[in-house]
């Protein structure tokens, strides 16, 4: 059986499907589909898809309803147990990544690395806890082109809700961690390599997120909300208490050291 389906969704974003496309062809282990959902671009992508058909086990570019709709075309045509959506712009650490890694890539649900980022002339390594929990993707996700998925859970999920324009993905995840509790491993080494710019990452878009991820929350996760945020509370009052009793403490010591 097929071990990894590679996605990659594009709309007109010729230059960032050409990073992507180079990077999966030059990897030293090549035990994998990759399939290509385009939009139906006009800025030569189709042109690209094209010339290079032949790496691909299946692509097609035609109009969808946004992002999410076309990932979801991309799971359709998997045939593999575990899926990554590297999309266009995106591409893997190292021609020998796969390689590497794709050992660890059994046994659980979900299975996540390490992402670097760029953004501008600023790059980073984002690193993911090993331990997961609701607090958690309150305020972060996981890294959809570091994270291989079981196509199994996509389909229990029904796949990725179309109505959302930038945190599907994200409700996803805490869907699968939190409801379904799913089981996960974090590997600690550097997958993919991320550009900030994207839809996420435009400013224009953050009142859609704020939106979309408090949906998310007061509808399906209310108690939980309440819970997490009374934790907090009670944690801030607790390090502020114990911070107080610091400062009184020194205080008094450099009081004493003046006699």
């Amino acid at each position: 059986m097929l071990k990894i389906s590679i996605i990659t969704v594009n709309y007109n974003n010729l230059e960032g499907l050409q990073k992507t496309i180079e990077s999966l062809g030059s990897q030293t282990w090549q035990e994998f589909e990759h399939i290509v959902i385009d939009g139906g671009s006009t800025d030569g992508s189709v042109a690209f898809l094209e010339s290079k058909s032949h790496q691909f086990s299946y692509w097609i570019s035609e109009p969808d309803l946004g992002v999410y709709h076309a990932m979801n075309k991309g799971i359709a045509k998997a045939e593999g147990t575990y899926l990554l959506f590297l999309n266009s712009g995106d591409h893997l650490y190292s021609n020998t990544v796969l390689e590497q890694q794709q050992h660890q890539i059994t046994d659980q649900a979900i299975i996540y690395f390490n992402l670097q980022v760029v953004e501008g002339n600023s790059t980073f390594i984002k690193d993911y806890p090993e331990v997961l929990s609701f607090s958690y993707f309150v305020t972060d996700t996981l890294p959809h082109p570091a994270t291989f998925i079981a196509k199994s859970v996509l389909e229990q999920t029904k796949g990725y809700k179309e109505d959302f324009k930038i945190l599907s993905d994200w409700k996803f995840f805490i869907d699968s961690i939190c409801k379904l509790q799913v089981s996960y491993k974090k590997v600690d080494s550097t997958l993919s390599t991320f550009y900030i710019g994207g839809m996420s990452s435009d400013p224009a878009n953050r009142g859609i997120k704020q939106h979309e991820k408090q949906q998310v929350l007061q509808q399906e996760y209310a108690l939980f909300v309440q819970d997490s945020t009374e934790a907090v509370y009670y944690k801030n009052i607790v390090a502020t208490f114990k911070k107080s009793r610091i400062i009184k403490l020194l205080v008094q010591l450099r009081f004493l050291n003046r006699f």
